[in-house]
C-alpha cells in the first residue's frame, strides 16, 4: 500500500521506463499495404488517404526495395484496375498476365527476400464492386468460391507468399488450401480474413481501388456485424480447421478486443489491418494540428501489438519502420 508501493518509481526516468517497458514494436511488425494501378505513371495521389499513391509497376519495384532495405518483412498488394477490365464476374482476376501476378513478379524481381501478400477477393475486378458472384441480388457462395479457387491458384503460380482470401465467404479456406496442395503449391500459406466487419472505416481504400462508385447495396450478408464478437471465434476456428497458417481482423482499431481474444484463444498468428479509414483519421486530425500525427502514428501501431498482434498491415509501414530504426 502506498506509501510504500509507489508505481511512478520505475516511471520517473527514460531509462527506467525502458527497462520495465512490457511490449516492443519492430519494422519485423510491420505489413506495408500497397495499392498497384496499371493506370498510374509512375504515382496517382488517393485524394481520400494523404500520403497514400496508387504506384505503377515500377514505382512498386521502388516501393519493394526501399521496404527491404528498412526491414519489414512483407508487401500487401491491392489492385486497381482500367474499369474497362472489369464485369459482373470479375474475370480479370484469373488472368495470369494481370496486374497483380505481374506486381507480384515485379516485387520478387526488385527484392527476392520480401515477402508477398494478395487478396484473395473478387471487388476490385466486378463492376458492382462485391467480393463476389451475384445471384440476383444475392452473394453465390459456392460460385464464387471456385472463382476464388481459380484467383489464388495464379497468385501462387506468379510467386505469392501467402494468398490472403478477404472474401467472407463459407468453406473458401478449405477449397483454397485443397486446390493449393493439388497443385503442389505446398508451401504457399493462407492468411484467412476469418474476423473481417462489415465496416464504416473503408470507404478510402474502396476511392484507392476503384470500386466505391460501383458498389451497389452493402456486404453485410457476408462480412460480420461489428456487434458480434463470439461469432468471429467460431470462424476462425472453422477456418483454422479448414487449413489457414493465420488470421486476420479487419477493422484493426475498433477491434482490439477481438485480436485480443483471438490471440488468446488460437494457437496461430494473429494479424490485424489498420484499415484505410484509421489511416485517413489520424492524417485528416494531424493536418488541422489536432493531434500530433506521428506520435499517434507510433501509438496506435503499438496498440496493435499490446492486444496481441503478430502482424500489422498498415499504410503507414515506411513511415513507422524510419522512425523505429532511428
Amino acid at each position: 500500500m502506498f506509501p510504500a508501493t509507489r508505481l511512478r518509481r520505475t516511471r520517473q526516468a527514460d531509462w527506467s521506463r525502458r527497462l520495465v517497458r512490457e511490449t516492443a514494436l519492430s519494422p519485423n511488425d510491420l505489413i506495408w499495404s500497397v495499392v498497384v494501378s496499371d493506370t498510374a505513371d509512375p504515382a496517382e495521389p488517393v485524394a481520400a488517404m494523404p500520403g497514400v499513391d496508387r504506384l505503377s509497376l515500377s514505382a512498386l519495384a521502388k516501393a519493394a526495395r526501399e521496404a527491404e532495405a528498412l526491414g519489414i518483412p512483407a508487401l500487401a498488394i491491392f489492385p486497381h484496375i482500367d474499369p474497362a477490365k472489369k464485369n459482373d464476374e470479375g474475370s480479370e482476376a484469373l488472368n495470369p498476365d494481370g496486374l497483380v501476378p505481374n506486381a507480384i513478379r515485379t516485387v520478387k524481381d526488385a527484392a527476392p527476400n520480401l515477402g508477398v501478400i494478395c487478396d484473395v477477393a473478387l471487388d476490385p475486378f466486378t463492376t458492382h464492386g462485391h467480393d463476389g458472384i451475384l445471384d440476383g441480388e444475392r452473394i453465390a457462395n459456392d460460385e464464387t468460391v471456385e472463382r476464388l479457387i481459380a484467383q489464388a491458384l495464379v497468385q501462387a503460380e506468379a510467386g505469392c507468399d501467402i494468398v490472403a482470401p478477404s472474401d467472407m465467404m463459407d468453406g473458401r479456406i478449405g477449397a483454397i488450401r485443397e486446390a493449393l496442395e493439388g497443385a503442389d503449391f505446398k508451401d504457399t500459406m493462407i492468411l484467412s480474413y476469418a474476423a473481417k466487419y462489415a465496416s464504416g472505416f473503408y470507404g478510402p481504400y474502396r476511392e484507392a481501388i476503384g470500386s466505391a462508385a460501383a458498389l451497389t447495396g452493402d456486404k453485410q450478408t457476408y462480412q460480420m456485424d461489428p456487434a458480434n464478437r463470439d461469432e468471429a471465434l467460431r470462424e476462425v476456428e472453422l477456418d483454422i480447421a479448414e487449413g489457414a497458417d493465420m488470421v486476420m481482423v479487419k477493422p484493426g482499431l475498433p477491434y482490439l478486443d477481438i485480436v485480443r481474444a483471438l490471440s488468446d484463444s488460437f494457437p496461430v498468428p494473429v494479424c490485424a489491418f489498420q484499415v484505410s479509414g484509421e489511416y485517413a483519421m489520424i492524417e485528416a486530425a494531424a493536418a488541422k494540428g489536432w493531434i500530433d500525427g506521428e506520435r499517434v502514428m507510433m501509438e496506435s501501431l503499438l496498440a496493435f501489438k499490446r492486444a496481441g498482434a503478430a502482424g500489422i498491415v498498415t499504410y503507414f509501414a515506411p513511415r513507422a519502420a524510419r522512425l523505429l530504426n532511428g
